[in-house]
């Protein structure tokens, strides 16, 4: 391995293109035959280029291809794009669909509850913003947190190359560390999970040194459940082996048998004893092995209780999706179907602009809309918008930190969403709307409410990271406007203060949603 280099900066030059679809996308990645990669999210393809640990010849873009982001309803399944985000894939209507009651800690049971608490255990807000689920598949990681509650679920991955789609469990997508199936000119397009079946519940696991790192082990379970009986059964894990894995052994000794705590013990040791992990700066493979028996027992314990109060099975009928009750068929009645032709509208143009490319060597002029104003920069391939904003836009406000997305120093709103602007590139910013720190005010100059409640509670010190979380805290009080304590902390959870001051940030930022709530009501009321 190279060491590292400058993190502000993405040394190495390539070629850049933005295809408008899909089969455009194949050919380039065809033609340049091992030497492209393809950009999605970009938090871990950046990372990797700025380590130097990958130098692709071209980046092909999937960002403007319509409908790689599309969670949907089919008569198999259900269908996520490779381009969903990781966020977007935990708050899909048909991920989070439930029967029985709601809210934490109730009753409810969600479909596909073990994705679900993989993508909320996922890195940071901003990495879940950005990062997809065909990103954390494809980089062909061991320690995936998709990867486990998926394999649990049956999925499978639709590949898309010259010689048309396949499709594959998502077992066996994984090869080797840093290694997948991918063919020659062939990209992800589909993660495709059945329908679960009467009396499933799942749970998925994770233990990590710090709640914003990748795995030291993760772990997947579903089980199926038909009175004191485990009818079906799925265990998957990661960090525990050269790729994510499921334990065969530990399953078989539980399907057909009756729950007790013991026979979940059992199979937690077998599955213990199917894994082989490593000892590596993270964790120890003693440690690791031990974290598995954990991580299984409490999982299949979960799991098993959540099956009490399963969603129904949905079958596929002449196409056409059925339930076993009216409740589960209200949660999805309001699911949007996938068209006929899956790739219909992938492989055509339908008059958008041609592809965009631009070669290494070649700078261009670029328009960027930035706090509602336009603003023209001259850039090439490899600049990232974090500099451009500081250095040709003179908004010094979005602060530079450590370049890999670990810091959240650099967030700013795209489109709405908090993201890392360290790792986006500048060109593929245009036609999105960006807002800064510099634009969180109103207009006249009058601070935004939790502008002032920063100010009011002292949630700053030396100011570095205050920023990124302004921003990132302005996010979650549009998503949710009254947050509890719990829900900050998780938002905010990759905003490094090395001042340490979190306990003065987390007032600041109820205080904010408390006034901004009781400003609504008076508005309302006025």
């Amino acid at each position: 391995m190279n060491e590292m280099t400058n993190s502000h900066i993405l040394v190495h030059k390539f070629d850049y293109y933005e295809p408008a679809t899909l089969d455009e996308a194949v050919a380039l990645l065809a033609q340049h035959n091992g030497t492209a990669k393809v950009l999605a999210g970009g938090t871990d393809l950046l990372v990797q280029m700025k380590i130097e640990r990958t130098a692709p010849q071209a980046v092909v873009s999937i960002n403007r291809i319509p409908g790689l982001d599309r969670i949907a309803a089919q008569a198999d399944g259900l269908h996520i794009g490779s381009r969903a985000t990781i966020r977007a894939v935990e708050q899909a209507p048909e991920v989070q669909a439930s029967r029985g009651g709601s809210g934490r800690g109730g009753s409810e049971t969600r479909p596909y509850q073990a994705l679900a608490e993989a993508c909320a255990n996922f890195s940071t807000t901003q990495v879940q913003t950005m990062g997809t689920i065909g990103g954390n598949l494809g980089n062909g990681s061991p320690a995936s947190d998709t990867a486990p509650a998926l394999i649990a679920f049956g999925a499978e991955v639709e590949l898309t190359g010259p010689e048309g789609g396949r499709r594959l469990p998502v077992e066996q997508f994984f090869v080797g560390p840093g290694k997948t199936a991918l063919g020659r000119g062939e990209l992800i397009t589909d993660v495709i999970l059945p329908w679960p079946q009467l009396g499933t519940g799942s749970a998925f696991l994770k233990i990590s040194r710090v709640a914003a790192d990748i795995a030291k082990v993760n772990a997947g379970v579903m089980l199926v459940r038909e009175g004191d009986r485990i009818v079906d059964c799925r265990i998957a894990f990661g960090s525990v082996a050269p790729t994510p894995v499921r334990s065969p052994r530990a399953e078989q000794a539980l399907i057909g048998q009756a729950w007790s705590e013991a026979l979940a013990l059992r199979a937690a040791e077998i599955a213990s004893e199917e894994v082989s992990p490593i000892d590596d700066v993270r964790s120890t493979a003693w440690y690791r092995r031990e974290v598995a028996r954990a991580l299984a027992f409490d999982g299949l314990t979960a799991a098993w209780q959540r099956a009490k109060n399963a969603a129904p099975n949905v079958i596929a009928r002449s196409g056409v999706r059925e339930c076993e009750a009216s409740l589960w068929d209200e949660a999805i009645s309001a699911m949007p179907t996938m068209p006929k032709d899956r790739f219909a509208n992938h492989a055509r143009n339908d008059g958008a602009r041609p592809t965009l490319s631009l070669a290494a060597n070649e700078k261009r002029m670029i328009e960027l809309k930035v706090n509602g104003h336009r603003h023209q920069a001259w850039v090439s391939p490899n600049d990232l918008l974090l500099n451009v904003l500081r250095e040709q836009l003179q908004l010094t406000g979005t602060k530079y930190g450590c370049g890999i997305g670990e810091c959240s120093a650099c967030t700013v709103h795209i489109d709405g969403a908090p993201c890392l602007a360290c790792l986006v590139l500048a060109v593929s910013a245009v036609g999105h709307d960006i807002v800064t720190i510099e634009g969180l005010a109103k207009p006249d100059g009058e601070l935004d409410p939790l502008q002032d409640a920063f100010i009011e509670f002292a949630a700053y010190q030396c100011g570095y990271c205050t920023p990124g979380m302004l921003l990132t805290a302005k996010s979650l009080l549009t998503e949710k406007p009254r947050p509890s304590e719990d829900d900050v902390r998780h938002y905010l959870r990759g905003n490094l203060c090395r001042c340490t001051g979190y306990a003065s940030i987390v007032r600041a930022v109820l205080a904010a949603a408390e006034t901004t709530s009781d400003e609504r009501r008076t508005t309302k009321d006025g």
